[in-house]
């Protein structure tokens, strides 16, 4: 069995100082994909270094601005290869996807940790994320076409359905939860584009379970948050899952990040 862990931890040194690492490490993953790791190289080292994670190997696509994005994919060893970056040259140095090659007992398997951008509705931000969502279609579309179970982890600042998030009336027209957004998620959960949303095919209709609530007012408390974080996997790998959860903690006081992680064990 593989556990894969994906979380966005809102800054590692917040996460690290809140207890985030220890809780991650805690939850025994084989591989770690993290999202807004906000650090250089030397920084993330340092942190992991002074949590459970120490001597892990990791995998980092650092944003070129500092305090800024980042993508990490942690294992236990070295991995058969790294790749950085996605799409067209407006996005490198961005720190928004690393992708690793793995080899497990059902066959070669790529893992990706991506981070999509805000967006906000009718600016060139917006027009910024949808070309980077565009660049990620076509570069699952290549990855599924090599035949290796791939899975694409990460915070996609997209809600797919109605269920994905509690005030959805009133999001309508606003990034996160465009029509043009979501479509993209439908094509590549579509039987052409080959890739199923994991946690929502294990945990039924919903609403919910949701991975991201604002720090602001009573959000967490009354669960009135979204679900933007994902594990996409490719149908043959998807079939091997057999659980999947949010990381949601206890309680308001407990949280060591907005989002929660997705854990999800593949029978591999």
């Amino acid at each position: 069995m593989l556990r894969l862990l994906s979380a966005n931890v809102n800054g590692v040194r917040a996460a690290a100082r809140r207890g985030g690492l220890d809780w991650v490490a805690a939850q025994q993953p084989d591989v770690i994909c993290l999202q807004e790791v906000r650090a250089g190289d030397a920084l993330l080292r340092e942190c992991l270094d002074a949590s459970a994670l120490a001597g892990w190997k990791v995998a980092h696509d650092e944003s070129d601005r500092p305090g800024h994005a980042g993508v990490a994919v942690l294992t236990p060893g070295d991995p058969l290869a790294v790749r950085h970056g996605v799409g067209p040259r407006e996005f490198a140095g961005t720190g928004r996807w690393v992708e690793v090659d793995l080899q497990t007992t059902a066959g070669p398997l790529t893992v990706v940790s991506t981070y999509v951008h805000t967006g906000e509705a009718g600016t060139e931000r917006q027009a910024t994320k949808e070309r980077f969502l565009a660049a990620v279609g076509r570069r699952m579309g290549a990855l599924r076409r090599t035949g290796s179970h791939v899975v694409v982890t990460g915070d996609l600042n997209v809600a797919h359905a109605e269920a994905d998030l509690k005030n959805w009336k009133g999001n309508r027209g606003k990034a996160g939860f465009l029509p043009a957004e979501r479509a993209h998620l439908d094509r590549w959960t579509s039987s052409r584009g080959g890739y199923v949303d994991v946690h929502r095919a294990l945990a039924g209709e919903g609403p919910g379970p949701y991975t991201w609530w604002s720090w602001r007012g009573q959000a967490f408390d009354n669960d009135s948050g979204w679900r933007i974080d994902y594990q996409l996997a490719t149908a043959e790998l998807a079939a091997r899952a057999v659980k999947a959860e949010a990381g949601r903690a206890a309680s308001s006081a407990e949280r060591w990040s907005d989002h929660a992680a997705v854990v999800v064990d593949y029978d591999v």
